[in-house]
């Protein structure tokens, strides 16, 4: 390569990253102010956060993973066919876990069990999709993946409580998997800008935790910031502050809410057509039927939170499982 290629090549890079200087100091404000509002104002700021923004990122991220569906599953359809049946039986088992519990037929002890026996559901579904995915990739080696879902399923056994407040702080991030795996895609050269603010993440929550792990818990006089405190953990780290917890997990949740809403459409992961509405052997209309009705739902779901947010919350949060399953087939079908 020549002298002139190799300088070009670096002038190139160089302007690249002076372009994203502006995108860099922005995100890293956005992800500062979250964690001073989520501090400042932890309660407050989770009701409008969940009133404005629950309803429409879950429409972005079905419009995502339509845009992510082949209009014929081919050589896909036994990982498809499980994906979507997973989903459909952990969902309607999950949903139906309240009404297992205010049913009062099992004790403490039980109960247990019972959320151990899903959370061992979902890590078999899970194996199951990566073993079904490796078999599409060419010299792919995901063997390691059994021994890890084997020592999970233990550590659930173990505490399966804690296994699933867990999950409800890992699955906001996940959200940064897929901006990363699409910007590879479709943005390459922003692809290094995006994982140097990645790298400020750990020490905003270092600094979260270290700051607020001293305050006194929040007040938990009423029902709704009783449901706050307790979906952040608090009934199962009574010696951890509620502050502290409801803070860090606000936050996550505010980022994850950036990335569906903002980041994805921004960089143009919402402008191409849906394939199987598009496609001449696709479904226009079931799939713009399908939108219509989720636009309809995220009305619904204002509705419900203007005329009773408490148990509109416990309703949404219930269901919204049904979305955080479905992240893992198409983020499996991106690596």
């Amino acid at each position: 390569m020549s002298a002139q290629t190799i300088n070009r090549t670096t002038l190139n890079r160089t302007s690249q990253e002076e372009g994203l200087a502006p995108a860099l100091s922005i995100m890293l404000l956005c992800i500062l102010a979250a964690a001073a509002f989520a501090s400042w104002l932890p309660l407050q700021v989770s009701i409008v956060t969940v009133f404005l923004f629950a309803g429409p990122h879950n429409w972005f991220e079905l419009r995502y993973f339509l845009t992510r569906l082949p209009v014929r599953f081919g050589r896909s359809r036994n990982f498809f066919v499980t994906a979507f049946a997973g989903l459909g039986v952990l969902t309607l088992a999950y949903v139906s876990l309240p009404f297992i519990y205010n049913a009062r037929l099992w004790g403490d002890e039980a109960w247990s069990t019972i959320i151990a026996g899903w959370n061992t559901a979902l890590l078999f579904w899970l194996c199951l999709l990566v073993w079904l995915r490796s078999k599409q990739k060419r010299g792919a080696n995901w063997t390691w993946t059994i021994p890890v879902g084997l020592a999970l399923c233990s550590l659930n056994w173990l505490g399966p409580d804690f296994f699933s407040l867990a999950l409800v702080y890992i699955h906001p991030l996940i959200a940064f998997w897929f901006l990363d795996r699409h910007l590879r895609r479709t943005r390459p050269e922003w692809l290094r800008t995006y994982r140097r603010c990645l790298c400020l993440l750990p020490f905003v929550l270092g600094g979260m935790i270290w700051q607020l792990s001293q305050t006194s818990s929040l007040p938990d006089s009423n029902g709704l910031f009783w449901r706050i405190t307790q979906h952040s953990g608090a009934g199962m780290l009574p010696r951890v502050s509620s502050h502290m917890l409801v803070s860090v997990h606000l936050f996550l949740e505010m980022l994850h809410y950036a990335v569906w809403i903002v980041a994805l459409p921004l960089i143009g992961g919402f402008v191409k057509s849906v394939p199987i509405a598009r496609h001449p052997r696709g479904f226009p209309r079931v799939t713009g039927g399908f939108l219509i009705a989720a636009i309809a739902a995220v009305v619904v779901l204002w509705f419900g939170f203007a005329i009773d947010y408490s148990t509109t919350r416990d309703i949404y949060f219930t269901v919204a499982i049904a979305h955080v399953l479905a992240e893992a087939p198409f983020l499996l079908r991106m690596l």
